[in-house]
């Protein structure tokens, strides 16, 4: 696998580090953000709510250019080390063709944040930044930021680099692979499929989740990533937690129709990743360099660049 340029990685927080916490998509409840501050206080960092974070715009947490303000802002401040994002919902594509001129590998910082938030994550693999699809203020403020995923994060954005290790799937197809980990929630990028933010390319490594959608309607997608080529050219393939959706007569799960669309292919795929719209939501480092190794028994994503 070879990329475009060299891969950034954010440096590590330190003691004193300032942390913002924005809405670049929907609105958020202050309660639940105010009750992540501490947690991330107990850290040793500085943080702090971005100007327009409680915003409201129809279902929008602010207007675009509100939302994007607040993310200028911490992008281009030199104390803010890290951006946790509130919540996901749906908006932070409205903002990529303004961030996307940012000077970004100058200073390159930690996003944080998962579902809609993989436009984001897009944004930064565009730049070769690595960023972290992983909970958000919800999840740091119930569980006080003792749960294992929080810990996790708080590791990862203090400069560790854990791998992941998960159980076994009747489904899985065995074999190792090396490449760039890419993905996120598949709606959403797939939506940017052909696109300059488009991060489903050949010798990459994909993982991908989703919550109610259709298992046809996800089947659609992967169709049209099999008519373009690219799903035959991933490197491996990482199957999250797909959840809030029934079983159709075609499939009874979502994960015996990918393993039908796949099963062509020789590259490793792993399932029943614990990442996704789920309360055990593992945070994973988008635009590492990982190895991807899976068996019938288990499934292991380990950094190596």
């Amino acid at each position: 696998m070879t990329e475009e340029r060299p891969i950034l990685t954010p440096r590590p927080l330190r003691h004193g580090d300032r942390v913002a916490i924005v809405s670049p998509a929907g609105i958020i409840k202050p309660q639940v953000v105010y009750n992540s501050l501490p947690v991330l206080a107990d850290c040793g960092w500085v943080p702090y709510v971005g100007k327009n974070t409680f915003g409201r715009f129809g279902t929008f947490a602010g207007t675009d250019d509100e939302r994007y303000a607040d993310l200028e802002a911490a992008l281009l401040d030199p104390d803010t080390r890290a951006i946790i994002c509130s919540r996901g919902g749906y908006g932070a594509v409205h903002l990529l063709d303004r961030l996307d001129r940012l000077p970004l590998r100058d200073d390159p910082k930690w996003i944080v944040g998962y579902s809609d938030i993989s436009a984001l994550h897009a944004l930064m693999t565009r730049h070769g930044i690595k960023s972290v699809h992983a909970p958000m203020t919800k999840h740091i403020s119930e569980n006080r930021g003792r749960d294992t995923d929080s810990r996790r994060l708080f590791e990862i954005l203090s400069g560790a680099t854990p791998d992941l290790r998960a159980g076994g799937h009747p489904l899985n197809r065995p074999g190792e692979a090396e490449g760039l980990l890419v993905g996120g929630n598949l709606a959403v990028i797939a939506g940017l499929l052909s696109t300059p933010f488009d991060v489903i390319r050949p010798g990459r490594i994909l993982f991908i989740e989703d919550i109610a959608e259709p298992i046809y309607k996800v089947e659609r997608i992967l169709y049209i990533l099999r008519l373009s080529g690219v799903l035959g050219q991933l490197a491996g393939l990482v199957v999250g937690r797909f959840t809030d959706y029934a079983p159709d007569r075609g499939s009874a799960s979502m994960e015996e129709m990918i393993s039908r669309i796949v099963a062509d292919y020789s590259y490793p795929v792993a399932y029943g990743i614990p990442v996704g719209h789920v309360d055990h939501n593992v945070p994973l480092v988008c635009s590492s360099l990982v190895r991807l190794e899976v068996t019938r028994n288990s499934a292991v994503i380990t950094p190596i660049g």
